[in-house]
């Protein structure tokens, strides 16, 4: 009986890997809860609103920074001690920012330490489990996303509890005391697997899959590397646009109370967790072009909708589920096709340059959809801005990725250019 329940703890090893990584993904995504502290820093430090959110651009923008530049030494060190030193800096970023005095100094200390530890330690569980997951990269990669994704869901009703009952600046110690002891905890049973740990899971896949490890350079010289960038930066220009809207749509285009609209938020951030592990499974199934090529569809079937269909809740649900759940699925058709096309061995580096489209589709989505809101006041220019968005998509992914296979082939069998 005893050896029955080694060897099932034994061949469940690495679904425990899953369920460590959704539970640190659900903490370091507590960036994504600074909402609920910024009235309150702006009160505290008599600011407005724009000076007010760069600690959280900061954050967001060292979180992609600093991914980038911690992948090049995921092969060196073990990974448990890069996910250690990444939570404790998140956990000292946090603490620090409970003795700030002003908006500069929390920028550095929120924006600049803790988001950095947080580009550190995002890395580290998503390059282990594609490691321990051969066979089912794309599925095991969504589902630790989900945690990252939902992790608003879960802390910021606790940090508003914190922040209510505590304090601004106590809370932000008490949080990063917490994570201080968590993350770490959290992160001493990572490693990467042996060889004959997971020879088992790679046999059942196709023999004919050719797998090269490519470096960022020769990534760099791949059409693939092209087409999969470019519609990374258009997916999330998309995704991130259309959240950004999806309160003023259903205020004023749909004509809903504020309180129906914040209500449907809790179902909206479901849909995104779940977009991570199905759109992570169809680049697995069904290749990187066929992944995009649904989400365009999805987009498109769901403006138009918008532009055609009558006005009420239900309607505005169901779309912005399918707004949500596309920018989830984003999140996880990068990481997997970077995984599918360009190998593990240079992951966390390959994906920490193809994160930064997510930057620039940021920027890019938010700025260009203020100006057509601003310019022409009326949502269906943005609705067929979306929709013209999705077929430049539907272009490039055709013309640089191919279909036929999910697996990178040395740049000397790929057509450059």
């Amino acid at each position: 009986m005893i050896l029955k329940i080694k060897e099932l703890l034994k061949s469940n090893k690495r679904w425990a890997y899953v369920f460590l990584s959704l539970i640190i993904m659900v903490l370091l995504g507590t960036v994504y809860s600074y909402s609920v502290f910024r009235v309150g820093l702006e009160s505290y430090y008599k600011i407005g609103a724009a000076k007010s959110g760069i600690p959280y651009m900061m954050g967001l923008f060292s979180y992609a920074v600093f991914m980038l530049i911690s992948g090049k030494h995921l092969d060196k060190y073990k990974p448990r001690n890069i996910l250690i030193f990444g939570s404790l800096l998140v956990s000292l970023g946090w603490v620090l920012s409970s003795y700030t005095n002003s908006i500069f100094l929390l920028t550095v200390t929120y924006g600049i330490i803790s988001g950095g530890g947080v580009g550190i330690a995002y890395g580290v569980p998503m390059s282990v489990i594609a490691r321990w997951f051969p066979d089912k990269k794309g599925f095991a990669l969504g589902l630790i996303l989900v945690g990252f994704g939902l992790s608003p869901l879960i802390t910021a009703p606790i940090a508003r509890f914190l922040v209510e009952g505590y304090g601004i600046k106590e809370a932000f110690l008490i949080l990063g005391l917490t994570f201080g002891i968590l993350l770490p905890l959290l992160s001493l049973p990572f490693r990467n697997p042996r060889e004959e740990e997971v020879i088992v899971y790679k046999n059942k896949i196709i023999d004919n899959k050719v797998y090269m490890d490519v470096s960022l350079k020769e990534m760099l010289k791949t059409k693939s590397f092209k087409g999969l960038y470019i519609n990374f930066i258009i997916g999330t220009m998309i995704g991130l646009t259309m959240i950004g809207v999806t309160t003023s749509v259903g205020l004023d285009y749909f004509n809903l109370s504020l309180s129906s609209v914040t209500k449907l938020m809790a179902l909206f951030a479901i849909f995104n967790g779940l977009g991570r592990p199905t759109f992570g499974y169809i680049t697995d199934r069904y290749s990187t072009k066929n992944a995009m090529l649904l989400s365009y569809g999805l987009i498109i079937l769901s403006s138009l909708s918008i532009i055609l269909l009558k006005n009420n809740i239900v309607v505005y649900a169901i779309i912005f589920s399918i707004f949500w759940f596309n920018l989830g699925g984003w999140l996880a058709i990068a990481p997997t096709s970077t995984l599918n096309l360009y190998g593990i061995k240079n992951y966390s580096q390959n994906y920490g340059l193809i994160f930064t489209g997510y930057g620039i589709g940021a920027i890019a989505g938010v700025s260009t959809s203020g100006f057509l809101l601003d310019y022409h006041g009326n949502y269906h220019f943005l609705f067929y801005y979306i929709i013209s968005l999705c077929f430049i998509g539907i272009i490039t992914s055709s013309k640089y990725l191919n279909t036929k296979s999910q697996i990178n082939l040395a740049v000397k069998y790929e057509s450059l250019g």
